[in-house]
């Protein structure tokens, strides 16, 4: 413990520095704007800030404390638009607008955001404890995922969904059919074979992720809106006077965020797991707890704190967690610290477990300066909370336009051409008649973001064994998976069936 907290002090000794300071609140700002808007997400943002360091000629652990900074600022920004017009700026704040919208159409938008920001900085303080302290344990312990284990993971991910589904588990399940089926357009990545292309070009490459959440929230809640502009109904919010959450909102959310913040940290360390499977598992958990104890105060969906402190901080500790097996093994948690270890590749500096020995003062550096960052992004968020929500009281009728043109920027940056932008269009007309006929949204972009992961792994694991479906279920982590799966998918509605007879047994006897 000595010398961990010895290479703690050298970590922090080269994070305030004023040149990484000042490079950390930079990078928390361009975050939190990459975060904001919709179709950058904390990959592009990285990525475009990677030539800039190298030809700055900036030091590989004051690029690498940029880099970071900016990823987790994008975690932080992309529930601002998810909370306040139901868009989420990144994959992982998809779970947030289920119950952080509701909350800002109730005047309650400075609560949810001073809640969320709350949430995340507790969530990376959870994460960055876990990697100072656990950081070589955890590496080992990521190793026992394969192919296989992966695959039963996602099947987990998908069995908590069920309690995203409501009483109509019929249309949730084929809302996230419908995910999967989007997932699987494009190229095949083991055969090469092209699959539901039509013939077309632009579908080689499959359905970009961005399109479809754009899509599915920006422009089919703005056909919402502008049905009700049209109908002549009121679509302003109430005005919030409180700036931020009060000790008894803390105190009915604290259990959430605890549980969170420890569930993200370990989903984090599997590398490829990422934060939106972070976020809906932990949302799913916070969910059906609440639901087993008391269904009648379940408020999740129609507007419940625990619902926005539950996705807020598993995200954000998922993304800080992801740094652990890139550190440790070289292997990247995530798409965003794939491109990080490129950027360590131009300073020709491999990652690994030798790492620290041979650059303690990058990797200490690097994480103190999460720790730094976190509160960069807490202190700068949190003041900005009523200038956020002033986006509610901007009028209907420009608001829809508004966010469209911001949206459809995002859209065509991805390959600049119109194809995307028609997609949008005709998967947003989707959406809102999907909307319409009552199925949820939240399914279905949850089987677009783990149905090529899911695809790929069973595919894996099957090539080792020439087809043996054994291997799903030989190691002990992936049989441990199926139980508590099959657990998830069961249990609930078998307490909630004994609870309704022993209700009706009471009454019988009154």
């Amino acid at each position: 413990m000595s010398e961990i907290l010895s290479h703690l002090q050298m970590g922090f000794g080269v994070a305030v520095s004023w040149s990484n300071l000042a490079v950390a609140l930079i990078g928390a700002f361009f975050g939190t704007l990459v975060g904001v808007l919709p179709g950058l997400g904390p990959i592009n943002g990285v990525a475009m800030l990677i030539p800039i360091a190298f030809a700055m000629n900036l030091p590989p652990e004051t690029a690498l404390i940029l880099l970071a900074a900016v990823y987790v600022g994008a975690e932080y920004g992309g529930r601002i638009t998810a909370i306040l017009i139901n868009v989420p700026g990144e994959a992982s704040a998809i779970m947030t607008t289920l119950d952080g919208y509701p909350l800002a159409r109730r005047g309650l938008a400075n609560v949810a955001l001073s809640l969320s920001a709350f949430s995340a900085f507790c969530g990376a303080l959870v994460s960055v404890i876990g990697i100072v302290i656990l950081a070589p344990m955890l590496a080992k312990w990521a190793l026992a995922f394969g192919p296989a284990e992966y695959f039963v993971l996602m099947v987990f991910a998908f069995c908590c969904l069920t309690s995203l589904l409501g009483d109509q588990p019929v249309k949730g399940a084929i809302s996230a059919m419908l995910g999967l089926a989007i997932a699987t357009v494009g190229v095949d990545a083991n055969s090469g074979v092209y699959r539901y292309t039509f013939g077309s070009v632009h579908l080689f490459d499959g359905i970009d992720f961005v399109v479809v959440v754009i899509a599915l929230f920006a422009v089919a809640e703005l056909l919402e809106m502008l049905e009700k502009i049209v109908a002549g109904q009121n679509v302003e919010v109430e005005s919030s006077g409180r700036k931020l959450f009060n000790l008894k909102e803390l105190s009915f959310a604290k259990g959430t965020i605890s549980r969170s913040s420890i569930l993200g940290f370990i989903v984090g360390v599997l590398p490829g797991a990422g934060a939106s499977v972070a976020a809906a598992v932990a949302y799913s958990n916070e969910k059906r707890m609440c639901e087993s104890k008391d269904p009648a105060d379940s408020q999740f969906g129609k507007g419940d704190l625990r619902g926005v402190a539950a996705p807020e901080a598993a995200a954000t500790a998922s993304a800080v967690g992801s740094f652990v097996p890139m550190l440790t093994l070289g292997v990247p948690g995530s798409g965003t610290t794939a491109v990080m270890m490129g950027a360590l590749t131009l300073y020709n500096i491999t990652p690994g477990p030798a790492l620290f020995d041979t650059k303690p003062e990058l990797v200490w550096g690097l994480i103190a300066s999460l720790f730094i960052a976190n509160v960069i992004l807490f202190f700068m968020n949190v003041p900005m909370v009523r200038v956020f929500s002033k986006v509610l009281s901007v009028p209907g009728w420009l608001m829809v336009p508004g966010i469209l043109s911001i949206s459809y920027i995002g859209v065509y940056a991805i390959n600049s051409g119109t194809f995307d932008l028609v997609m949008a269009a005709v998967l947003g007309g989707v959406g809102y008649l999907l909307r319409k006929a009552g199925v949820p949204m939240a399914p279905l972009v949850l089987g677009v973001v783990l149905g090529n992961m899911m695809e790929q792994n069973l595919r894996r694991a099957l090539s080792i064994t020439n087809g043996d479906l054994g291997i799903l279920y030989a190691s002990p982590v992936s049989l441990g998976l199926w139980i508590v799966s099959i657990c998830v998918v069961v249990v609930p509605p078998l307490m909630r069936r004994i609870k309704k007879k022993q209700k009706r047994e009471m009454a019988a006897q009154a």
